[in-house]
């Protein structure tokens, strides 16, 4: 999970390295943070004018929101972190059982 991106809707993406929280804006914290970043500029607006769903926080104190649900985006980043698992380089062992067997690990 420490390289790549994350879609948050309409073809936007986010660097997963960068990500600290995924949130919901619902409580008055998160939306008084939320108004905090717009005034000093550090918010990210990537709704495409939809209602916002999830408040990503990020390392460097930018807030970007999206039109996703942060359970969502949640199982997009498991979904990923699945993935390059599977893509992972086989270990030599391993290949040579596979060249054993003729069949894929």
């Amino acid at each position: 999970m420490e390289s790549g991106f994350l879609n948050i809707g309409f073809s936007s993406y986010i660097s997963v390295s960068k990500i600290i929280g995924i949130v919901s804006p619902d409580s008055a914290p998160i939306r008084r943070m939320i108004r905090l970043a717009k005034e000093q500029g550090r918010l990210v607006d990537a709704t495409f004018g939809r209602r916002t769903r999830a408040a990503i926080l990020t390392e460097g104190g930018f807030i970007v929101l999206s039109a996703v649900l942060p359970d969502t985006l949640v199982s997009r980043l498991e979904e990923e972190e699945e993935e390059e698992e599977r893509t992972e380089p086989i270990t030599e062992q391993e290949a040579e059982l596979e060249e054993e067997s003729g069949e894929d690990v």
